[in-house]
């Protein structure tokens, strides 16, 4: 088998919860030796949040923590800071996803693991960058909300919203792990270390930029592919909340499907591409609606997209969501069915591409994960189960700091381990 990609890299995991775990299973999934360090006795938060099965390792965290190792630590204990020093000395990389300022209260200053490791790359998430709110904590929704996504997400008139997707925690640890492996490929030139950081707010905002791109927009004129618009409601100062319509300039809405009346999830996304308006027409049984002067233009479409997404609908409420698809995919007509988890958990070709993968995990049995979503050709990740509390604690001791069976007994009774 092909080496991994990351094959060889060490990462000190000093994350917790979801942002940095997220960070640190993609780099496990691409074969570095990824060390979580936890707390004796307790491990981290997410083990025992919203358990399903009494005295179990929770999903939260199975499914955050995938093929790394697992060691008790204490950095607070004299002996357990050596260990630490040590683990920094051997280490590529450091990530941690603390409260502002606490490894600095353990001693352990970015200042000081560059004396003990010039080479290390020492990565953090934190809520918000320099400024006003940069002690604040920050959950996900707070990320959501603070990063523009709140906003601009919603129905027009109602309340802002937060989206499913995890934005805040795993879209910042998507990122932090681009950040480290850019730092990994500039030690190869360099020789040295470096800081990387990233902001829960920075990176929600990057995922929204069209809605900055919006909000500059907005000082030459109307957004005149959002439904406001035709429906003449006027703009405010502000990006809008814009309910379904499509971000990309292609009017796009969710429709309902055949089933909707009892299937909560019976629905179609369909877009009404400019390339392909005079097949939306026939397909929806509106043929003369190509040569109508109303609808000649995209722009000229765009007052009547109430009309013509309830005309669409009334088609697609005939088929199902996957009769819909079945018809417009030929056709390069975009649409797509609103899948449940309970659908995607199901399919099959998601299976078959490790994108959903079932791992079997000796206390929980089998349960479904995700897999990694980035593929690459020769170095294909397989998914491993997390570790339990600690089951790694005497292998990475006698590996990385060359501590023989009695100390290690000696240690763990000092509390350090």
């Amino acid at each position: 088998m092909e080496a991994k990609a990351l094959e060889g890299v060490k990462i000190l995991d000093m994350t917790h919860v979801q942002s940095g775990p997220t960070c640190t299973q993609l780099l496990a999934w691409f074969g570095a030796d990824v060390i979580k360090v936890e707390r004796p006795g307790v491990g981290d938060a997410t083990r025992g949040q919203l358990r399903d099965i009494p005295g179990e390792d929770s999903l939260y965290f199975t499914m955050l923590n995938s093929n790394k190792r697992s060691i008790t630590l204490n950095p607070k204990n004299p002996q357990g800071a050596k260990i630490f020093t040590k683990l920094i000395e051997e280490c590529d990389v450091m990530v941690e996803n603390f409260a502002p300022g606490a490894l600095d209260r353990m001693g352990f200053s970015w200042e000081k693991i560059q004396e003990i490791n010039p080479k290390m790359i020492y990565a953090s998430v934190k809520g918000f960058g320099p400024g006003a709110y940069e002690d604040c904590k920050v959950y996900e929704n707070v990320a959501q909300c603070a990063g523009g996504s709140a906003s601009t997400t919603g129905m027009l008139g109602e309340v802002p919203m937060v989206t499913g997707a995890q934005i805040g925690d795993s879209g910042t640890g998507l990122h932090l792990a681009l950040g480290i492996v850019t730092a990994l490929f500039q030690r190869t030139h360099s020789g040295k270390g470096q800081r990387v950081e990233t902001a829960m707010q920075d990176s929600v905002l990057n995922l929204c930029r069209v809605k900055l791109r919006d909000q500059q927009r907005l000082n030459h004129g109307p957004l005149k592919e959002y439904s406001q618009h035709g429906e003449g409601i006027p703009f405010g100062e502000a990006t809008p909340r814009a309910g379904n319509d499509s971000g990309g300039g292609q009017p796009g809405r969710i429709l309902k499907c055949k089933g909707w009346e009892t299937d909560p999830n019976a629905y179609t996304y369909f877009i009404t591409q400019a390339a392909v308006w005079e097949k939306v027409c026939q397909v929806i049984g509106k043929p003369e609606w190509f040569e109508d002067e109303r609808f000649k233009t995209p722009e000229l479409r765009l007052p009547h997209l109430n009309e013509i997404f309830s005309t669409i609908e009334s088609w697609t409420m005939t088929k199902t969501k996957f009769e819909v698809m079945d018809i417009c995919n030929p056709l390069d007509i975009p649409v797509g069915p609103i899948l449940s988890m309970k659908e995607i958990a199901e399919d099959e070709s998601l299976r078959n591409t490790g994108t959903v993968v079932e791992v079997d995990h000796p206390g929980r049995g089998k349960y479904l994960t995700v897999g990694n979503p980035i593929k690459l050709s020769d170095s294909p990740a397989d998914v491993k189960r997390s570790p339990l509390l600690g089951e790694h604690t005497d292998d990475i001791l006698k590996e990385y700091c060359k501590i023989s069976d009695d100390d290690i007994k000696s240690l763990r009774d000092s509390g350090a381990i």
